[in-house]
């Protein structure tokens, strides 16, 4: 499988693509071609087309959560052409109304309006896009540290109520070595969702992660998460979007860390024949 990132908060040196605060992936195996989130604006399109990567081409679109700096592409990428012929993939509550300190920071299209212009598949439990790709739904909640505090606000029942992101989700790619998790922001825990991916897949093990996994401080969390994720012995972890500089460095105290820039492509071990 070929990943690469067409939107990150980083970029590199001599690699002359843009960065936002949003996340981007695309990823392409057999007749596979699946987007994974849509940053905050057109970027994602203006990356991909100076890579050779037409975005329109995909057939398969997956959202990690409901934020508008994962979701908020989708609205230029609907403006430019029919987006109809493609399945996209999300948590239920995906398309919910979200908003921090009164400021909406949801997906600005709405659910009515998704479900005219393309192929919406809800997805509250693991759902399998190819024998390779599986997009997990809702992750449970197991331990004592992640996801303790709201992210703003959310409209349910027409009440206003703390926003624990429960659409946040995860994909999974089954190689012939292991596992590899891509992540938006994992609100939801990137430790949970490794137990998670643990569950369903007991006997395989995980090789690799890319993704935010939403770590901005040097706490108890970052500790316990650094803890977690050194007892896993995974080869190569791409932190990057929502993970601090001050984050990346502890990790790296413990964990074998890759950069992660706009531009990144990375050749991923498939199952072989």
């Amino acid at each position: 499988m070929k990943l690469t990132v067409l939107v990150d908060n980083n970029t590199y040196i001599d690699e002359y693509y843009q960065g936002e605060p949003g996340f981007s992936c695309y990823l392409e195996e057999g007749n596979i071609k699946l987007l994974f989130d849509t940053g905050y604006s057109d970027l994602f399109m203006k990356n991909a087309e100076k890579m050779g990567i037409n975005v329109m081409e995909s057939n398969h679109i997956v959202l990690s959560h409901g934020h508008n700096d994962h979701t908020q592409g989708l609205k230029y990428m609907m403006e430019k052409g029919s987006v109809y012929d493609k399945a996209l993939i999300a948590h239920p509550e995906c398309f919910s109304e979200r908003f921090m300190d009164g400021e909406p920071i949801g997906c600005p299209i709405p659910i009515e309006q998704i479900a005219c212009n393309v192929s919406f598949i809800p997805c509250f439990r693991p759902f399998m896009i190819s024998p390779s790709l599986i997009f997990l739904g809702e992750i449970p909640r197991t331990n004592d540290f992640e996801n303790l505090s709201p992210v703003g606000v959310q409209r349910k029942n027409n009440r206003m109520l703390p926003d624990y992101v429960l659409d946040d989700s995860a994909l999974v790619h089954v190689g012939e070595d292991g596992l590899f998790i891509i992540t938006g922001c994992a609100h939801s825990g990137i430790c949970n969702i490794m137990e998670y991916v643990k569950q369903i897949f007991p006997d395989a093990p995980i090789t690799g992660i890319l993704g935010g996994f939403h770590l901005m401080e040097n706490d108890a969390q970052l500790e316990k998460t650094i803890d977690y994720l050194a007892s896993c012995n995974i080869k190569t972890i791409y932190p990057c979007h929502c993970v601090s500089l001050e984050a990346k460095a502890k990790m790296m105290e413990k964990l074998n860390v890759a950069e992660v820039g706009v531009g990144l492509t990375l050749e991923i071990e498939s199952v072989r024949d």
